[in-house]
């Protein structure tokens, strides 16, 4: 019965061209990856920095690994609040100008975590409505009245904020959108966060460690609560949330997905100290991926290409959802790869090519991408 059910609705994904199936990554080398023993030039990466594939971080991992061992065997609140977590949590909280904070084993969990331990029936929740997925998911579990608003509008946001608010409010959004890649609206939200009061709680998963002066994104200026991660710019594992006095402490106590959770091991809060004195010095590399990602945009946009994004995030297009697959494996014959977005996670009928911009790619590897693209065009 089951079986029959799953066959059918597989069978609708492929004929609507949302059928999802990852290609057979053979091995990493870094900034090509192996699909089917051919290599290629991976534009589908979250990597910003390179430091993914850097053998400094990976020599002080193996270090840290082996001397503090493999596992924390508990959670938070048992045996597995080890002081040497808690001083991580601090020393990123610091660098990036917040009270505290809390690690997690990745980026869903965190967000499940934040809304879900924070909020309740008496909130009102106002989300940008290309906010990740999991923050939908966490909103959904909080059950507070959500309302979206459209793309970094702040002119609905503030018509919505108007009809809709409660004495408990707070507004969801990113500081660098995932699939859009287009930058919040900072001064305009500043204004309306002055002006309305609410709880600000941004998801700068894409911006931390890759954008601003060390890498900090000015995420404190307008946030009261940042969600960060560990697996993009900072080329590891897991996630953190940046938090004002006392959430934390409310968190540890409120919060399912970290109450229940096997804790982090020590070695990890000891490797991303390490990590982070390496992000604080690596403005070159920032400047790379800016120049590297401006070379990009300007040179689809001059080849006639509709193309989207402010940063390293670049978004081609496509719509149909066919097309964008079908040029996404034709990509890889060429030898790039980049990833096609389709619905549920871009709007139906608005597929792109997403370019995830590193450092570690040159101005051949742009120039080549353009050229191979415009021949399938």
């Amino acid at each position: 019965m089951f079986t029959e059910r799953f066959a059918a609705k597989l069978l609708s994904k492929k004929k609507e061209g949302l059928y999802r199936k990852p290609v057979n990554v053979g091995k990493r080398r870094g900034k090509y990856i192996y699909i089917n023993n051919r290599k290629v030039v991976n534009f589908a990466s979250n990597d910003y920095l390179g430091l993914g594939v850097d053998r400094e971080i990976s020599e002080k991992v193996s270090q840290n690994f082996l001397k503090y061992r493999n596992s924390s065997s508990s959670s938070r609140l048992v045996s597995g609040n080890f002081s040497i977590i808690t001083e991580a949590e601090k020393e990123y909280a610091n660098y990036f100008g917040f009270c505290d904070a809390l690690f997690f084993p990745s980026g869903y969990q965190a967000n499940l975590a934040l809304f879900s331990g924070l909020f309740s029936s008496k909130d009102s929740l106002f989300f940008d409505k290309h906010v990740h997925a999991s923050c939908v998911k966490g909103m959904v579990l909080s059950n507070a009245d959500c309302f979206g608003y459209n793309h970094n509008s702040i002119s609905h946001l503030e018509k919505r904020l108007i009809d809709k608010r409660s004495e408990y409010t707070a507004v969801v959004t990113e500081s660098l959108f995932s699939m859009d890649g287009d930058f919040i609206k900072k001064e305009e939200y500043t204004a309306l966060r002055a002006k309305y009061g609410f709880l600000s709680v941004i998801d700068a998963a894409h911006s931390l460690g890759a954008v601003g002066e060390k890498g900090c994104g000015q995420i404190d200026e307008i946030a009261d609560v940042g969600v960060g991660t560990f697996g993009k710019a900072f080329g590891f594992f897991g996630a953190f949330l940046l938090l004002p006095a006392k959430f934390k402490e409310y968190l540890f106590n409120f919060a399912s997905p970290l109450i229940y959770s096997t804790a982090l091991p020590e070695a990890h809060a000891v490797s991303v100290m390490d990590i982070l004195q390496i992000i604080s010095k690596a403005d070159e590399k920032r400047c790379i991926l800016k120049d590297l990602s401006v070379r990009m945009k300007h040179g689809l946009n001059d080849f006639g290409f509709k193309v989207k994004g402010d940063a390293h995030i670049i978004s081609i297009i496509m719509g149909n959802s066919a097309k964008a697959l079908k040029t996404s494996q034709d990509l890889i014959e060429k030898g790039y790869f980049v990833l096609s977005a389709r619905y549920p996670t871009v709007p139906f009928n608005k597929a792109v090519l997403r370019i995830g911009m590193t450092a570690l790619h040159t101005k051949e590897d742009v120039d080549g991408f353009i050229n191979a693209l415009s021949d399938l065009r």
